[in-house]
């Protein structure tokens, strides 16, 4: 903390969507902080990096696949306390990408539709964000 202020956290997440709506989720695996919750892949914001460079990278390190930096549309962010820390979590979503997602890092992945994540055990901060994505994909976006 600097000047009693609380350290900002910035992270990416992707909404990997399929044509046929469904998103992509991984489950955390043991020995992580919140280990078998649901998520969306993604992490953190290194310095000097841009955050579209920054999930471009992730998503290619967590699943194996080649994401453009421009082809992530931002669609929502959320905000959360996170032990000393305060968690901005900018949530893209991805339509275009090379590659079939594996889990790299993850104990599993599953494809699923936004009214059906609310049944998964999912991060405090990715569960505000499943009521945006499913207005989002309503809208047809």
């Amino acid at each position: 903390m600097v000047d009693g202020a609380t350290m900002l956290f910035p992270v990416v997440a992707a909404a990997l969507i399929d044509p046929d709506g469904r998103v992509l989720l991984q489950q955390r695996p043991p020995g992580k902080a919140m280990a078998g919750l649901w998520e969306f892949p993604g992490g953190k914001i290194e310095s000097g990096e841009r955050p579209e460079e920054a999930l471009a990278r992730e998503l290619a390190e967590e699943l194996g696949i080649g994401v453009a930096a421009e082809s992530l549309v931002p669609a929502a962010f959320a905000s959360a306390p996170l032990g000393e820390r305060h968690l901005l979590l900018l949530l893209y979503t991805v339509r275009a990408w090379s590659g079939a997602a594996r889990a790299l890092e993850a104990t599993a992945l599953a494809w699923v539709r936004p009214a059906d994540m609310r049944a998964l055990a999912m991060p405090p901060a990715d569960v505000p964000l499943v009521d945006a994505l499913e207005r989002l994909l309503a809208d047809g976006g």
